[in-house]
């Protein structure tokens, strides 16, 4: 693939848009432009179009959006809803009358059923509701995947939609307020080291298990998607490691030296029972596998944020 070609990079400020935009540089890319929520409005359709004319993409890498754990979700539920909708909407559909010859959206693990076989395959994407606490914005994700599909149908357009799991790692959200499991819980964690304190309290049960993916594997991913695979049909990108949060829980404590106990509060919700990804379509598509141990990019996360770059 011609790597002179022009990406726009939506949410390129961002996680994994960070990386994400490191990725594609380190393959050769030259045209890259990593978008932030300063540049233009995406819930906007003029700074959209605005956006088209200006950059006049080939490529268009839709990465940003409103994101949080289960306390974000459930108390902005109507704000992941249309932002999230509203901004993959007008994205496509304006993408697609100004000759975007690649659309790479980027799903969310969270528009699987609640209650769907382990490990999730993309086939078993329509086969139940989401988990009730994400659902409005793992539906309003889904929606956009509905769309190329029948963009591809109607009108030729190539769109892919790539569905990442949990991720990780340098740059992620430490705020309590908005923040998922693994920065939370290093933030608690070595909070309560610091202090001495002799119990940590975590939501859930520890029951529930999760799967997480390291953001640089994660980055290595959307760029080989980008460089090799057209196809209508949805992808996994995941680990293939599942973990229970009790277990997460105790990783990370004995990583950040805390030696005091964890307490559950078993009245705050689990969220999803299980998420296990079957990858075997990423690897199969386009070649991806995951190469990061799960300790060692725990590790790498802490001293991050002990220690973040100037």
């Amino acid at each position: 693939m011609n790597r002179e070609r022009s990406i726009v990079l939506t949410g390129g400020t961002g996680f994994l848009g960070r990386h994400v935009t490191a990725a594609l540089q380190q393959r050769g890319w030259s045209g890259v432009a990593a978008l932030g929520r300063a540049d233009y409005d995406l819930r906007d359709a003029r700074q959209i179009q605005r956006m088209y004319d200006d950059l006049r993409p080939e490529i268009v890498v839709h990465a940003a959006g409103i994101v949080g754990g289960i306390g974000a979700n459930r108390a902005r539920p109507g704000e992941f809803f249309y932002d999230n909708a509203i901004m993959g909407i007008q994205l496509i559909e304006l993408g697609r009358r100004a000759g975007v010859q690649k659309f790479v959206c980027l799903g969310t693990v969270c528009a699987y059923p609640k209650f769907c076989p382990v490990p999730f395959r993309e086939d078993d994407l329509w086969n139940g509701y989401p988990e009730e606490t994400n659902a409005p914005y793992g539906l309003a994700k889904k929606a956009l995947l509905v769309q190329l599909q029948a963009y591809r149908q109607q009108y030729g357009f190539n769109g892919i939609y790539l569905l990442p799991v949990n991720l990780y790692g340098p740059g992620d959200n430490f705020d309590p307020a908005s923040s998922h499991v693994i920065p939370a819980l290093i933030r608690r964690f070595l909070e309560a080291a610091r202090r001495s304190d002799p119990e940590v309290v975590v939501w859930g049960t520890g029951k529930a298990t999760r799967e997480f993916l390291y953001v640089e594997d994660a980055a290595e991913g959307i760029a080989l998607a980008i460089e090799r695979y057209d196809g209508p049909e949805p992808v996994n990108l995941g680990s293939g490691m599942e973990i229970s949060i009790a277990e997460l829980a105790t990783t990370i404590a004995e990583l950040v030296g805390y030696r005091g106990r964890i307490a559950w509060d078993t009245s705050a919700p689990d969220g999803q029972p299980r998420r296990l990804l079957d990858t075997s379509r990423a690897e199969a598509a386009f070649g991806f596998r995951a190469r990061t141990p799960f300790r060692e990019g725990l590790r790498r996360t802490i001293e991050w944020y002990l220690a973040p770059p100037a």
